[in-house]
């Protein structure tokens, strides 16, 4: 009984013992698997619409601003309008001292006023002028006929000498009578002429002087927004250059028409062309996005650091670089201000239904021959290494039996959106793709085993395998 215990008691230990023998194997080839799989995250190549957008920033611009000057020197004696007044077309905005432009109207005013009155007596003249003209050929006329009948009788000796030379002085008076009327006449019509000159000359001379007197008043050349008012009431202006000192009244900007001049980086400006839409956002209304189109591309760069562009610079160090972009906003608020910051999103290319993936699932890797693309593994010959070139591709879940492995698949990409890639070729709907981590991605393997998690995996090695199995 006691031998047979004993053996027992030895089957049971071997038993034993054999078990954690082979729970060491099982645990130990289950280690050595797990050491050598990598935690990946996955996404899936969709078919969907993709934009390629690039973006600036810059400030809210008017199209047109114009400055009111002064046109005549004096003093301010009012403005009507303070800086962020909404003014309209032909409004009154400011008005300039005007004693001695008014003076001046009134006295041509009064000089006109005589000369009118020249101008009447002067036509009046020539009215009795031409009827005494007239009345003096109808006296001639008279004694025309009283002449001739003298004539006659005269020659059949009907009438003396005297009688006849009577008849004739008569008539010769009324000759000469008429022509002194039409002196008068020629000098009357003459006198008007010269009246009318005068007033003609005294009506020049007031328009002068209503001009003078309108360019102490100040109006607004169209709708538009007062952004800048250098002077005030009592202050002296004089009319000179643009933009110096003492010659600006106001700024005005035509609200009509506003555009958000933004600057776009040197690397991005290539893609921008005339006419592509824009969403442009304004920092002071960041609940609103206002719809535009591009209107202006610049054609020289400026500096980042100062904006000056590269052609004036005398500077010859090199730095970032972008260029100007005019997008011209298609509905404008009346609630926007000259000079708000902007970010404007402009739109450079659109395609509908087209195969994409996230854009961090690209890498560079030297593309596996076929028959190691075939079998799962990485040409890792020293000749392929230096002579063949890293292309750009994705790696690609690839399952074999139970176990998974990522196979890199050269693949040709078209537009960028904001998280996503077109791909024109290599991939098909609904391929399952590696898109992180990025420690894991960027040393990744040709026909690597993986395995897939939701999240950005904490339990993963420096060298991307799984660290759980090590721990």
């Amino acid at each position: 009984m006691n031998d047979m215990g004993m053996s027992i008691k030895k089957i049971i230990v071997i038993a034993v013992l054999v078990a954690l023998t082979s729970g060491a194997i099982v645990g130990w080839t289950i280690y050595r698997g797990n050491a050598h799989t990598m935690k990946v995250q996955t996404a899936q190549a969709t078919v969907e619409d993709i934009s390629s957008t690039v973006s600036g920033t810059g400030q809210i611009t008017p199209k047109t601003y114009v400055n009111v000057g002064a046109l005549v020197m004096g003093r301010v004696t009012h403005l009507y309008a303070k800086e962020g007044d909404r003014v309209h077309k032909g409004e009154i905005v400011a008005t300039v001292e005007s004693v001695q432009q008014s003076s001046l109207v009134e006295a041509q005013t009064a000089t006109i006023a005589a000369a009118v009155k020249d101008v009447a007596a002067a036509i009046a003249n020539e009215k009795v002028a031409k009827a005494n003209i007239e009345d003096a050929k109808a006296d001639m006329q008279q004694k025309k006929l009283d002449y001739l009948r003298a004539q006659e009788l005269y020659k059949d000796a009907l009438i003396s000498r005297q009688d006849f030379d009577s008849k004739k002085a008569l008539y010769d008076v009324d000759v000469a009578k008429l022509s002194q009327m039409q002196a008068s006449l020629a000098q009357a019509q003459a006198q008007t002429l010269s009246n009318q000159a005068k007033l003609t000359s005294a009506q020049a001379t007031l328009r002068s002087d209503a001009d003078e007197l309108n360019r102490t008043i100040s109006v607004a050349p169209f709708n538009g927004i007062v952004t800048n008012e250098p002077v005030r009431e009592g202050e002296t202006v004089v009319p000179g250059i643009q933009n110096t000192e003492g010659s600006t009244l106001m700024t005005l900007a035509d609200m009509s028409v506003i555009t958000a001049e933004v600057k776009v980086d040197e690397t991005d400006i290539m893609n921008v062309a005339l006419g592509q839409p824009a969403d442009v956002t304004v920092d002071g209304l960041p609940d609103k996005v206002f719809k535009g189109h591009v209107t202006e591309v610049g054609d020289q760069a400026l500096l980042r650091s100062n904006g000056v562009a590269t052609s004036q610079s005398t500077s010859g160090t090199e730095e970032a670089k972008d260029f100007k972009v005019v997008v011209t906003l298609d509905n404008p608020s009346d609630e926007l201000r000259p000079g708000l910051s902007t970010t404007a999103k402009i739109t450079t290319a659109h395609k509908t239904h087209v195969l994409s993936i996230p854009i961090q699932a690209l890498t560079l890797r030297v593309p596996p021959s076929a028959n190691t693309a075939a079998a799962g593994k990485l040409d890792t010959s020293l000749d392929a290494a230096q002579k063949a070139p890293q292309v750009q591709g994705v790696f690609v879940v690839r399952k074999d039996g139970r176990k998974q492995h990522a196979i890199f698949v050269p693949v040709q990409t078209g537009i960028t959106g904001s998280t996503n890639i077109e791909v024109t070729n290599g991939l098909k709907a609904g391929d399952e793709v590696i898109i992180g981590p990025y420690r894991v991605l960027r040393k990744l393997k040709n026909g690597a085993q993986i395995k897939r998690v939701t999240s950005p995996a904490d339990d993963v090695n420096d060298d991307g395998s799984d660290a759980s199995a090590s721990s």
